[in-house]
């Protein structure tokens, strides 16, 4: 997957924005504050770390030999994914989503209600 498309679709969810808090390698997606994702854009091939139910988690890392635990990141709740086209796009962006959706579920409630009108 390339940069360009898979920018385009972090930046589709309700709220969502680009942030570079760690630094200018790291291109992070925060919804109300909260990350979502994180890309190694300068990385070949990308990669992308993502929120993911723990369960879950461990099942796709069963799958693909390209997700792994989250690099710096809780391993328990965050996958790496590596953009090497061995995980089918359609997959990453069912990750997206969920990662997306985890974040959101955790907002308060004031916060949810601004994102509701965001959208």
């Amino acid at each position: 997957m390339e940069l360009d498309p898979l920018r385009d679709y972090l930046l589709t969810k309700a709220g969502a924005y680009q942030d570079f808090p760690f630094g200018p390698d790291a291109m992070v997606f925060k919804v109300m504050k909260k990350m979502f994702a994180l890309v190694a854009w300068g990385e070949d091939p990308l990669r992308i770390t993502l929120k993911c139910d723990p369960d879950l988690a461990l099942s796709l890392r069963e799958v693909y030999e390209s997700v792994r635990p989250g690099y710096y990141m809780n391993k328990k709740h965050w996958n790496t994914v590596t953009l090497d086209g061995t995980v089918p796009d359609d997959e990453i962006f069912a990750m997206i989503d969920d990662s997306y959706q985890l974040v959101v579920k955790t907002l308060r409630k004031a916060d949810k209600e601004k994102l509701k009108n965001t959208q």
